[in-house]
């Protein structure tokens, strides 16, 4: 068997005015991308043709010319490569780009043209993305991680790709339902180590059912994107009909009937709030996300808004991780450790949300490091790093957008985080090392182009009713 490998993957906040290009994406080719699988290698009797796979830290709107350029270097390679028994897809499911709605509809339409009806498709989706009829006419296979944290991002592909080479050598093609769920949560409200998607999450395997219900996913969905496949939904595949679509149907059922519970699973606060909590806790470290930009989610990652009410407030040892600001870096590159200067931090990314912070800082250290954007181990080009002091407060300052989610990201830079008092993370919730190391989680509902206020955003397409900016309708499967 002869299966393409490649894929299309970031996660674009609509309401952001940063825009992702080419040079916030980490293209994968030949063989750096074969080795990015190394499950492949169990697959002797599957030729597995690399072809490109283009993944961004979550961001604002993708430059329509650098998709336009993506996906005609892709459907070129399948052409170059063809034909092709199947095609693996590694995808997010929430890619927005400029002037376009569906843009993995767009993607994928493309590339079923160019392949043929033949060619099974299968797609590894994050339970974030939003999936539209355009994309299920296209897929013969799409599944989703169960986990948020998505610790299970590595078992999903494994998983897709062994129905894929199972349903290629048996000649089957399965059966696909897709029931939209109107429904339209945060992250961070349903991450599945609490309740109610703990629970509703446990239902999955209930439902598959050997050949006749493969596989089954629920997808939350990807709230800060104002498009009409904006929603929750639950996609199942398997060989018989009558069965994939009961269980689409009971799942779609479970998830609503379970809407009114999704809630945070952390003490979420304002602002001041958090940080009054954090500075009278008998325990440390407490690790406060600031959760309106955080960068994983699509945030800019430089609305300095926390840091200045940390100031206010008369905060001491702590860290704030961090701030994007290539020019505030670079100011300091050129300043000796220890040496005084004043920085305007911020507020550049994402003008519409912030404003820059002026403050004077001492430089305390400087790093070169493998700029490491994602949980799932992809390394770009080199982020220079500045650590300096405000006033008793560690500020972390990165040439490119960075998330702090592992013990090292602090180490790495000289910073023991189990003595720091407050760790402030741009973050939602807590990656597993992060939350392993809070004595106290807590969740600032802090401004940024993804905050949690969504009932307050100017959705305009997406499909209405949808819950919970609409408390009160009646739906069902």
């Amino acid at each position: 068997m002869k299966i393409g490998l490649g894929g299309l993957a970031s996660e674009c906040c609509t309401f952001s005015p940063l825009i992702s290009r080419e040079k916030d994406f980490k293209i994968l080719r030949d063989d750096e991308l074969l080795e990015r699988y190394p499950f492949l290698h169990s697959y002797q009797d599957v030729s597995t043709v690399p072809l490109l796979y283009a993944r961004a830290l979550p961001g604002g709107p993708v430059e329509r010319q650098f998709y336009e350029r993506v996906k005609k270097e892709f459907l070129q390679k399948l052409e170059e490569n063809g034909p092709l028994d199947g095609l693996f897809l590694h995808m997010h499911g929430a890619v927005y780009v400029e002037g376009m709605q569906d843009a993995e509809g767009d993607f994928l339409t493309s590339i079923r043209s160019t392949v043929g009806k033949a060619c099974f498709i299968a797609a590894s989706y994050d339970l974030h993305g939003n999936v539209s009829p355009r994309v299920m006419q296209c897929v013969d296979l799409l599944s989703a991680y169960r986990t948020a944290p998505h610790i299970d991002w590595y078992e999903t592909l494994e998983k897709v790709y062994s129905l894929q080479t199972k349903c290629l050598k048996e000649g089957v093609v399965p059966y696909k339902a897709f029931v939209p769920v109107p429904i339209l949560f945060s992250g961070e409200k349903t991450s599945t180590e609490w309740e109610p998607a703990a629970s509703l999450y446990q239902e999955i395997p209930e439902v598959i059912s050997g050949d006749e219900v493969m596989d089954a996913s629920i997808l939350i969905g990807y709230v800060w994107a104002d498009e009409p496949r904006s929603s929750a939904c639950v996609v199942t595949f398997g060989l018989n009909r009558e069965k994939v679509e009961l269980a689409a149907k009971y799942l779609a059922q479970q998830f609503w009937d379970v809407r009114s519970l999704f809630q945070f699973g952390v003490t979420a606060d304002s602002v001041d709030n958090c940080i009054q909590i954090a500075l009278h806790s008998a325990v440390q470290p407490v690790v406060i996300s600031d959760s309106g930009d955080n960068p994983t989610a699509g945030g800019a990652g430089d609305t300095p808004f926390v840091l200045e009410r940390m100031l206010a407030l008369g905060v001491k040892d702590a860290v704030f991780a961090s701030i994007a600001d290539a020019e505030a870096v670079r100011r300091c590159e050129t300043a000796d450790a220890g040496s005084t200067l004043e920085l305007s931090l911020g507020g550049k990314l994402d003008p519409v949300h912030a404003n820059p912070l002026t403050v004077r800082v001492q430089v305390r250290s400087m790093h070169v490091l493998p700029w490491t954007f994602n949980s799932q181990g992809d390394k770009s080009i080199l982020n220079t790093i500045a650590v300096v002091d405000v006033h008793g407060i560690l500020v972390i300052i990165t040439e490119r957008r960075t998330p702090f989610h592992h013990i090292k990201d602090f180490t790495d830079l000289g910073i023991d985080p189990y003595r720091q008092k407050i760790i402030v993370v741009k973050i939602g919730f807590l990656e597993p090392e992060l939350k392993a190391l809070a004595a106290k989680s807590l969740l600032a509902l802090s401004p940024g182009s993804v905050n949690q206020d969504t009932a307050n955003l100017k959705y305009n397409k997406i499909h209405r009713p949808m819950y919970p900016f609409d408390p009160v309708f009646e739906w069902s499967p």
